[in-house]
């Protein structure tokens, strides 16, 4: 994958432009703080940006004067400085989640011929917001408003692996409550299921709520690593399943790994 730093002239199209290199250069002493999440020594900084000491210093005085990047007087790391912070915070009032969620969805059942539903946690539990129909045709009763079983579903389940445990039980007892209005059955989740999910980083359940019809999901969190809305991609089983581990579950990783990241999520290294 290309970066500001590390994409060249042989890398840009028409479109772009021409670039200014120092600039991309500069930007890789940038990179690699966010990257170490922490105050770093000349020398650390400069190998890990790809740079001799000197060239990195020479970026790091100018980026001082800008605010970019600060000093610590004592240890004499540097780290991301308050014009930093201001850029980051500006560049989160003006985000919208929900239309950069949308693009994603679209995006990904234009990839995958797949209905993609985004869901988000409502005041009875996962809620679909929207959906993105593919050009085949499914019989099954998603819609903007449907709520989900929080284990009768992918969409449920793999909020109920990835939301705090005190919440997950709350919504899994006022599901017991309601007795019907939701989509899929309630089922028993045991702890060793919502590990399994969690490591393999979606969700799906082996008796779907529409038979013959398949579903998995996967969160996206946001700047404070807290899960805010799943992605779920939904097809016919014959399509769905034939696909599953070589085409569909990497790009809906991806694409829920690329929104998170979009969002403010650090990806773990």
């Amino acid at each position: 994958m290309s970066t500001p730093a590390t994409k060249g002239k042989a890398g840009a199209t028409k479109s772009e432009g021409r670039g200014v290199q120092s600039v991309e250069t500069g930007t890789r002493l940038l990179l690699a703080l966010v990257e170490e999440a922490g105050p770093m020594m000349l020398k650390d900084l400069a190998q890990a940006a790809g740079l001799a000491p000197a060239q990195a210093h020479a970026y790091l005085v100018s980026y001082r004067k800008t605010g970019l990047v600060e000093q610590d007087t004592e240890t004499g790391r540097y780290h991301l400085g308050r014009f930093a912070l201001d850029l980051g915070i500006t560049s989160m009032r003006t985000t919208d989640p929900m239309n950069l969620a949308n693009e994603t969805v679209s995006e990904l059942s234009r990839r995958t011929a797949l209905h993609v539903a985004l869901v988000v946690w409502g005041s009875f539990g996962p809620t679909v917001v929207s959906v993105r129909e593919s050009g085949s045709q499914l019989n099954m009763n998603t819609r903007p408003g449907t709520v989900y079983s929080m284990t009768g579903t992918a969409s449920g389940r793999v909020f109920a692996a990835f939301l705090p445990e005190r919440i997950v039980k709350d919504a899994i007892a006022r599901e017991k409550r309601d007795h019907g209005g939701r989509v899929g059955v309630a089922r028993f989740i045991t702890r060793r299921e919502i590990d399994q999910i969690r490591e393999q980083g979606y969700a799906t359940v082996e008796q779907p709520p529409v038979p013959g019809i398949s579903a998995y999901s996967a969160p996206v969190f946001d700047h404070s690593g807290e899960m805010v809305m799943a992605v779920t991609i939904i097809g016919q089983d014959h399509y769905l399943e034939g696909g599953a581990t070589a085409t569909f579950l990497p790009a809906l990783a991806a694409a829920t790994r690329d929104l998170s990241v979009k969002l403010g999520c650090r990806p773990m290294r």
